[in-house]
């Protein structure tokens, strides 16, 4: 197969998970995976199928193995330590979500669901007072409200210690 013939049948399974059609996709994906078992963006597309489907635990390995190899552009590299970090949680394997997604943050520090779904792992591994930091100022730097934005120093203040009384 070439590499044309290859980029193509992606973007057939791009299209077919698109018009709600992703167990066409997961075959087509699962026959491609076979073919390339090293190719990370096969694998990305593999685990993120998974993921649609619900099938969650099948999607590690692909997820894994996109990120343990080349070839991934920034943008889907960072998908990838999303999905991974979000299955992981979702899968009850908390420490790892955290490990995947703090990797994730330090990668892509202006990405917002990457600190999103890092404050839901670390309120899952009773990291409250983080979560609840990294919220806030995830809050005061992104929102559009104005009433948000009138108390923005004071939300970024109290984001350092949440705890601070006079």
């Amino acid at each position: 197969m070439s590499a044309r013939e290859k980029k193509d049948l992606l973007a057939e399974t791009d299209r077919l998970r698109e018009e709600g059609r992703a167990g066409e996709a997961r075959e087509k994906l699962l026959a491609l995976t076979a073919r390339f078992p090293d190719d990370a963006e096969v694998a990305y597309r593999t685990a993120w199928v998974h993921d649609v489907l619900g099938l969650e635990s099948e999607a590690v390995a692909y997820y894994e193995r996109s990120l343990a190899g080349t070839g991934l552009g920034a943008e889907e590299r960072r998908g990838a330590l999303l999905g991974l970090g979000s299955t992981y949680r979702v899968l009850g394997r908390y420490g790892q979500a955290v490990e995947t997604l703090r990797g994730g943050v330090e990668e892509f520090p202006d990405d917002g669901a990457l600190k999103t779904f890092l404050a839901m792992a670390l309120f899952n591994t009773e990291e409250h007072h983080e979560a609840m930091r990294l919220l806030l100022r995830l809050v005061a730097s992104t929102s559009d409200d104005p009433y948000v934005q009138q108390y923005r120093p004071a939300i970024e203040h109290y984001a350092k210690d949440l705890d601070e009384t006079m």
